[in-house]
């Protein structure tokens, strides 16, 4: 191997993933996080498919299996309230009921960090301000002025990545607007929800109660369906939640409590739901990975899923390869084709969450009455298990903190 140091940008999912891999196979590793710390808390995500079988090769499995949140049941109720139908999520999503696992975004990213933060350099509260690329390095200037040079640097930090704009371009290039804006939030748990999530619908919108855990604040989810993205919100909160408000007017079921918390919250997270599509996810030694090469949107279930598998494939071929260039094309090729499959879900999600039309919405309620036909679970299945791993050696076997290992 030509690259031996890497600088990762990025700690949430696929930023320590791919030091843990990287790190197994001998490199030395910096990640850089713009954030103060770890971010805690979240809503829960899931791990399914050939990302189960990364985090078990990771010895992850007995620490995720105790955060496993076990969403028992999603219920889909009309406009006034009145219940639809009730199901098991695996019905929706075409996950595997005992296999998969559902956990807060806050706990994955603290078991990512686990088994990797004292074996690779972490430096919190900074990031990158400039890169310059020559044939055999690159010079990185951080924000705090301070100066480096790495081999590679890998961008893994999220949907609106400052790696791939510095690199590749601005945003605009590669984002693709799915239709719909949502507001995510916490609120009390006035309805007495355990293990369950409820969805409310009219045409063109929806509203969810989510509560992963008994006796603890519920997540809300407003999402509504817009034309065009809202720019002149973005950047202005007060904004946001006058948008939102004005999207949901209803004066049914628990539409009222749910717009005046998030007017209140302090959580409010708003954006639009959309997707990262770009022709190559490498140029000369800056690559990209997770989100910042490929989001998926949430609507496709699978962001934290494809950001597993991307991470551990990539740290595999720069270790089989001496070449980075080399490395970062089959990094590419073997996981586009799994990429673009789970990018695809999102369609249908989009229709299992907020139908834009009445005959839309009406036929999502016909098909919930025969849920193993549902097209959005028969897609999940075939996406989620697309890639079966690639075996890089003895080097990804487990590591677990304090015992011996072998590079």
């Amino acid at each position: 191997m030509n690259h031996r140091t890497i600088l990762i940008s990025g700690a949430s999912i696929a930023g320590p993933a791919l030091a843990y891999w990287l790190v197994r196979h001998g490199f030395e590793v910096t990640v850089v996080e713009k954030a103060p710390a770890l971010r805690g808390g979240g809503y829960p995500v899931d791990i399914r498919g050939t990302a189960r079988d990364v985090v078990e090769r990771m010895g992850l499995l007995p620490r995720l299996r105790e955060a496993h949140v076990d969403t028992r049941r999603l219920t889909f109720v009309d406009p006034d309230g009145a219940v639809l139908t009730t199901l098991r999520p695996e019905a929706v999503t075409g996950g595997a009921e005992g296999l998969d696992l559902e956990v807060r975004r806050g706990d994955l990213a603290d078991s990512l960090y686990g088994v990797v933060g004292e074996r690779a350099e972490f430096l919190f509260n900074d990031s990158i301000a400039a890169l310059q690329e020559h044939a055999d390095r690159v010079e990185v200037t951080f924000d705090s002025g301070a100066r480096r040079v790495f081999d590679l640097v890998i961008g893994a930090d999220g949907l609106h990545s400052h790696t791939r704009g510095l690199v590749f371009g601005p945003e605009e290039r590669f984002h693709r607007y799915l239709g719909y804006c949502f507001a995510g939030f916490t609120l009390p748990n006035d309805l007495g929800l355990e293990h369950e999530g409820v969805t409310w619908n009219v045409p063109g919108r929806a509203a969810t109660l989510y509560a992963p855990t008994p006796g603890k604040p519920v997540h809300g989810f407003l999402t509504f369906a817009r034309d065009e993205p809202p720019f002149s919100a973005f950047r202005d909160p007060r904004a946001q939640r006058d948008l939102v408000a004005s999207m949901f007017t209803d004066t049914r079921w628990e539409i009222p409590r749910m717009v005046a918390a998030m007017r209140d919250a302090d959580d409010l997270f708003f954006d639009v739901v959309s997707q990262i599509h770009m022709p190559a996810w490498s140029a000369g030694r800056v690559a990209l990975v997770g989100d910042a090469a490929h989001a998926t949107s949430f609507m496709s279930g699978q962001g934290s899923s494809v950001s597993l598998v991307g991470a551990y494939v990539l740290a595999g071929e720069l270790a089989t390869h001496a070449d980075h260039t080399a490395a970062f094309t089959a990094y590419e090729k073997k996981t586009r084709a799994f990429v673009e499959l789970n990018q695809a879900l999102a369609t249908a999600g989009g229709a299992m969450v907020a139908p834009r039309t009445q005959e839309q919405l009406d036929a999502r309620n016909e098909a919930l009455r025969a849920p193993a036909r549902l097209p959005s679970g028969e897609l999940g299945r075939d996406a989620n298990t697309a890639l079966v791993l690639p075996d890089y050696g003895p080097t990804t076997r487990p590591y677990a903190p304090g015992l011996p290992q072998r590079n």
